[in-house]
Protein backbone atom coordinates (compact mmCIF):
# COMPACT_ATOMS: atom_id res chain seq x y z
CA UNK A 1 0.00 0.00 0.00
CA UNK A 2 1.37 3.39 -0.96
CA UNK A 3 2.28 5.32 2.19
CA UNK A 4 0.27 8.46 2.84
CA UNK A 5 3.63 10.22 3.29
CA UNK A 6 4.94 9.19 -0.13
CA UNK A 7 5.73 11.87 -2.67
CA UNK A 8 4.53 9.40 -5.32
CA UNK A 9 0.97 10.71 -4.80
CA UNK A 10 2.08 13.73 -6.83
CA UNK A 11 2.72 11.38 -9.78
CA UNK A 12 -0.74 9.81 -9.53
CA UNK A 13 -3.79 11.28 -11.23
CA UNK A 14 -7.23 12.40 -10.12
CA UNK A 15 -10.10 14.11 -11.92
CA UNK A 16 -8.48 17.47 -11.24
CA UNK A 17 -4.85 16.74 -12.03
CA UNK A 18 -2.45 15.09 -9.63
CA UNK A 19 -3.48 13.26 -6.45
CA UNK A 20 -1.31 15.14 -3.96
CA UNK A 21 -4.34 16.21 -1.85
CA UNK A 22 -5.68 12.66 -1.46
CA UNK A 23 -3.42 11.38 1.38
CA UNK A 24 -4.64 14.08 3.79
CA UNK A 25 -8.25 13.11 3.05
CA UNK A 26 -7.53 9.41 3.46
CA UNK A 27 -5.95 10.11 6.82
CA UNK A 28 -9.32 11.43 8.03
CA UNK A 29 -11.00 8.10 7.30
CA UNK A 30 -9.58 6.48 10.42
CA UNK A 31 -12.34 8.25 12.37
CA UNK A 32 -14.94 6.52 10.11
CA UNK A 33 -16.83 9.64 9.01
CA UNK A 34 -20.12 9.08 7.20
CA UNK A 35 -20.92 10.37 3.72
CA UNK A 36 -23.92 12.67 3.43
CA UNK A 37 -23.04 13.60 -0.15
CA UNK A 38 -21.56 16.98 0.73
CA UNK A 39 -19.23 16.51 3.71
CA UNK A 40 -15.51 15.99 3.70
CA UNK A 41 -13.47 13.93 3.24
CA UNK A 42 -15.90 11.92 1.15
CA UNK A 43 -17.10 14.75 -1.10
CA UNK A 44 -13.60 15.38 -2.43
CA UNK A 45 -12.67 11.70 -2.54
CA UNK A 46 -15.72 10.92 -4.68
CA UNK A 47 -15.34 13.94 -6.95
CA UNK A 48 -11.59 13.46 -7.36
CA UNK A 49 -11.32 9.69 -7.63
CA UNK A 50 -14.66 8.40 -8.96
CA UNK A 51 -15.78 11.33 -11.07
CA UNK A 52 -18.75 10.61 -13.35
CA UNK A 53 -17.71 7.00 -13.83
CA UNK A 54 -14.05 7.78 -14.43
CA UNK A 55 -11.32 6.43 -12.17
CA UNK A 56 -7.66 7.32 -11.98
CA UNK A 57 -4.35 6.00 -10.72
CA UNK A 58 -5.04 7.86 -7.47
CA UNK A 59 -8.27 5.86 -7.14
CA UNK A 60 -6.35 2.60 -7.17
CA UNK A 61 -3.88 3.87 -4.58
CA UNK A 62 -6.72 5.11 -2.34
CA UNK A 63 -8.78 1.89 -2.24
CA UNK A 64 -6.33 -0.03 0.00
CA UNK A 65 -6.45 2.81 2.54
CA UNK A 66 -10.25 2.83 2.53
CA UNK A 67 -10.36 -0.93 3.01
CA UNK A 68 -7.81 -0.66 5.84
CA UNK A 69 -10.00 1.92 7.60
CA UNK A 70 -13.05 -0.31 7.08
CA UNK A 71 -11.21 -3.25 8.64
CA UNK A 72 -11.14 -1.43 11.97
CA UNK A 73 -14.96 -1.56 12.36
CA UNK A 74 -16.64 -3.51 9.54
CA UNK A 75 -19.98 -3.91 11.31
CA UNK A 76 -20.36 -0.25 12.22
CA UNK A 77 -18.53 1.56 9.42
CA UNK A 78 -20.79 3.62 7.15
CA UNK A 79 -21.89 1.95 3.92
CA UNK A 80 -19.65 4.24 1.87
CA UNK A 81 -16.61 2.20 2.99
CA UNK A 82 -18.04 -0.72 0.99
CA UNK A 83 -19.59 1.45 -1.75
CA UNK A 84 -16.51 3.42 -2.79
CA UNK A 85 -14.15 0.47 -3.46
CA UNK A 86 -16.96 -1.40 -5.22
CA UNK A 87 -17.64 1.62 -7.43
CA UNK A 88 -13.96 2.09 -8.29
CA UNK A 89 -13.77 -1.55 -9.39
CA UNK A 90 -17.03 -1.27 -11.36
CA UNK A 91 -15.74 1.81 -13.19
CA UNK A 92 -12.35 0.22 -13.81
CA UNK A 93 -13.98 -2.84 -15.37
CA UNK A 94 -16.52 -0.85 -17.42
CA UNK A 95 -13.89 1.47 -18.87
CA UNK A 96 -11.21 -1.22 -19.31
CA UNK A 97 -8.58 0.79 -17.45
CA UNK A 98 -5.48 -1.23 -16.65
CA UNK A 99 -4.10 -1.14 -13.14
CA UNK A 100 -0.68 0.51 -12.96
CA UNK A 101 1.88 -2.23 -12.17
CA UNK A 102 3.15 -0.43 -9.08
CA UNK A 103 -0.38 -0.27 -7.59
CA UNK A 104 -1.82 -3.59 -8.77
CA UNK A 105 -0.60 -5.78 -5.90
CA UNK A 106 -1.93 -3.61 -3.09
CA UNK A 107 -5.15 -2.90 -4.97
CA UNK A 108 -5.88 -6.57 -5.71
CA UNK A 109 -4.97 -7.58 -2.16
CA UNK A 110 -7.34 -4.93 -0.82
CA UNK A 111 -10.18 -6.36 -2.94
CA UNK A 112 -9.58 -9.80 -1.40
CA UNK A 113 -9.60 -8.22 2.04
CA UNK A 114 -12.74 -6.25 1.17
CA UNK A 115 -14.53 -9.44 0.20
CA UNK A 116 -13.61 -11.07 3.53
CA UNK A 117 -14.56 -7.99 5.57
CA UNK A 118 -17.89 -7.68 3.79
CA UNK A 119 -18.67 -11.36 4.36
CA UNK A 120 -17.88 -10.95 8.06
CA UNK A 121 -20.02 -7.82 8.35
CA UNK A 122 -22.90 -9.54 6.55
CA UNK A 123 -22.57 -12.55 8.84
CA UNK A 124 -22.77 -10.36 11.94
CA UNK A 125 -26.20 -9.16 10.81
CA UNK A 126 -25.74 -5.59 12.07
CA UNK A 127 -25.84 -3.77 8.72
CA UNK A 128 -28.83 -1.69 7.72
CA UNK A 129 -30.40 -2.13 4.27
CA UNK A 130 -28.01 0.29 2.56
CA UNK A 131 -25.00 -1.21 4.31
CA UNK A 132 -26.12 -4.68 3.28
CA UNK A 133 -26.50 -3.69 -0.38
CA UNK A 134 -23.12 -1.99 -0.40
CA UNK A 135 -21.41 -4.93 1.34
CA UNK A 136 -22.98 -7.36 -1.13
CA UNK A 137 -21.90 -5.08 -3.98
CA UNK A 138 -18.37 -5.06 -2.58
CA UNK A 139 -18.31 -8.87 -2.51
CA UNK A 140 -19.55 -8.98 -6.11
CA UNK A 141 -17.07 -6.36 -7.34
CA UNK A 142 -14.16 -7.99 -5.54
CA UNK A 143 -15.18 -11.32 -7.10
CA UNK A 144 -15.13 -9.90 -10.64
CA UNK A 145 -18.91 -9.66 -10.95
CA UNK A 146 -19.02 -5.94 -11.63
CA UNK A 147 -22.42 -5.98 -13.41
CA UNK A 148 -24.02 -7.64 -10.38
CA UNK A 149 -22.21 -5.20 -8.13
CA UNK A 150 -23.58 -2.20 -10.00
CA UNK A 151 -27.07 -3.68 -9.94
CA UNK A 152 -26.88 -4.14 -6.17
CA UNK A 153 -25.79 -0.53 -5.69
CA UNK A 154 -28.78 0.68 -7.71
CA UNK A 155 -31.28 -1.66 -6.07
CA UNK A 156 -32.84 0.58 -3.42
CA UNK A 157 -36.02 -0.76 -1.78
CA UNK A 158 -38.22 1.17 -4.23
CA UNK A 159 -36.27 -0.03 -7.24
CA UNK A 160 -36.26 -3.60 -5.91
CA UNK A 161 -40.04 -3.52 -5.60
CA UNK A 162 -40.40 -2.22 -9.17
CA UNK A 163 -37.96 -4.84 -10.41
CA UNK A 164 -39.88 -7.64 -8.69
CA UNK A 165 -43.11 -6.39 -10.21
CA UNK A 166 -41.47 -6.30 -13.63
CA UNK A 167 -40.17 -9.84 -13.18
CA UNK A 168 -43.56 -11.18 -12.13
CA UNK A 169 -45.17 -9.59 -15.22
CA UNK A 170 -42.65 -11.12 -17.65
Amino acid sequence: MLSLDSRDWEKLTSAYGDAREIPALLGLLEELPDDDGESEPWFTLWSSLAHQGDVYSGSFAAVPHIVAALASAPGTAPAVYFHFPAWVEICRRKTGIELPNELAGAYNDSLKTLRAIAARALGDGELDECGMRCALAAVAAASGEWNLSELLLELSPDVAEECLEWLSER
